[in-house]
């Protein structure tokens, strides 16, 4: 162990010199400060344009408010979201300079679709949602709040084309030493695109809807003005968060079936099999030796693995070692194995905040939902307020999964990341740009808590000021 500790210390002041490392940490950063707002962004505005559309139906003033207080706090999200996205994009011509040359005809496709198609969508109906109320009939309004809510979405699903790319790659081939699209269609049908998808969508469900219901117990604790308003918020949010979570789990599954199959590597690493078994355990704990291809000590429950991804009590789940002889004989001498101690953990990590949360969207669709009771004691609003963070660390988490499990390649079987880098960027250029990109993104990280904090807490008050004032 003290051996491993000493390796990690060398080896990371080494890998802190190296531009190639520090591009891969410069964008890790970014994507995980940038992958915190759009799940909220789809999950409120997709739970606000159903809170309108029964007001567009029902007339019932009440779900008026309860549009214009989350619609608010999505807006606050929707344009921290939209910064953080737009610099992410920049980054693949500055440090990706040569992975941007070799896939971005592929790559830039759907990318480019999402921003004429999606992102103006969004733009356009927001700026009609904003300025519309009450210029508009309600059901056209509510009309435009779909129409942001469907744009999101579909943002997300094009963004998730061009990493589906990255994980299963298809539909091209190589000409001049480049990849080029050839059949786009074979790119929309992979199973990794749309399990990708329906398992993203679920999870911005299941961020919209504990937000939803953290802040509604927070004011159920203050005891504020418009409980209805937060009782009926907190009850929809309770199915909302059930459906979430419930799909999550669903294609979660059968993505990782999908794994199996496509990126046994990653799976191998999820696992932390070095070896080939059948029947194959599930770990629970680990220490691992990564240059030694071993493990010191796994903690595990016997037949778990062959249960969970066969139903039987036998199935092969394919070491990283038989692996790496596999990946050598095919590609060449080189190390094809992933950090197994983050993908391991990152997937337990992600497992663990999903279960707890299907427990406490379980129990609050049985006792709110159906029963219909809001009784709460101090500890148990407060414990819902905590759960906020339960769908941002399954997000993280299972996107470092995604990526980290990959590794070494950044386009899987078609070109590893240590040659996807720019030549000319140094590593000082790297650095800069890290700490000052990692600042701003800092920043308007806490801005943007601080604002949803300031609205979330405040409630409906000044919107009922403002129907007071306007009568």
């Amino acid at each position: 162990m003290e051996e491993i500790i000493k390796n990690f210390i060398v080896e990371m002041f080494y890998a802190l010199q190296s531009a190639e490392f520090m591009a891969r940490i410069q964008f890790a950063v970014t994507a995980i400060i940038h992958f915190i707002f759009p799940p909220l962004t789809i999950g409120l505005a997709l739970f606000t344009a159903i809170v309108e559309t029964v007001f567009a139906i029902t007339k019932n003033e009440k779900y008026k408010m309860m549009a214009k207080f989350w619609g608010r706090l999505f807006l606050i999200n929707f344009a921290a979201g939209i910064v953080t996205g737009i610099v992410m994009e920049f980054e693949f011509g500055m440090n990706w300079a040569r992975f941007a040359n070799y896939v971005g005809d592929i790559f830039g496709v759907p990318l480019a679709i999402e921003v004429l198609l999606a992102f103006f969508m969004e733009s356009v109906f927001i700026g009609l949602w904003i300025f519309g109320w009450d210029k508009f009939h309600r059901s056209v309004h509510a009309l435009f709040i779909w129409l942001v809510s469907i744009g999101s979405i579909l943002s997300s699903l094009w963004i998730l084309i061009a990493n589906s790319f990255m994980q299963e790659p298809v539909g091209f081939v190589i000409r001049n030493g480049r990849a080029e699209l050839v059949d786009f269609l074979a790119i929309l049908s992979t199973p990794q695109v749309w399990l990708m998808f329906w398992h993203t969508l679920f999870a911005s469900f299941c961020t919209g809807a504990f937000f939803i219901l953290g802040v509604c117990a927070y004011h159920f604790w203050r005891k504020s003005d418009d409980m209805d308003v937060y009782r009926t918020s907190f009850r929809l949010a309770t199915l909302y968060a059930f459906i979430g979570i419930v799909g999550v789990i669903w294609y979660g599954h059968f993505m990782a079936d999908h794994i199996i199959e496509a990126q046994p590597m990653k799976m191998a690493a999820m696992e932390a099999a070095w070896e080939t078994q059948d029947p194959a355990p599930e770990g629970l704990l680990v220490i691992t030796d990564q240059k030694n291809h071993r493990n010191f000590f796994k903690l595990e429950i016997p037949y778990g693995f062959s249960i969970i991804a066969y139903g039987k009590l036998h199935g092969e789940l394919t070491g990283a070692n038989d692996l790496q002889k596999k990946y050598e004989s095919k590609f060449g001498p080189g190390n094809y194995i992933p950090p197994i101690f983050i993908t391991f953990y990152a997937f337990r990590a992600m497992v663990g905040a999903g279960g707890l949360m299907l427990l406490v969207a379980g129990l609050l669709f049985i006792y709110t939902f159906l029963l219909g009771r809001f009784k709460f004691s101090a500890w148990v609003l407060w414990f819902l307020i905590s759960c906020i963070v339960l769908p941002y660390m399954a997000n993280i988490t299972g996107w470092v999964v995604t990526e980290v499990g990959r590794q070494p390649w950044i386009v899987q079987d078609l070109m590893m990341t240590v040659n996807a880098t720019s030549q000319t960027v140094s590593c000082t250029d790297i650095w800069i740009s890290l700490i000052l990109l990692g600042g701003f993104f800092g920043l308007l990280t806490l801005i943007n808590f601080y604002f949803l904090w300031k609205y979330s807490t405040a409630g409906t008050f000044d919107f009922r000021k403002k129907i007071e004032e306007n009568k």
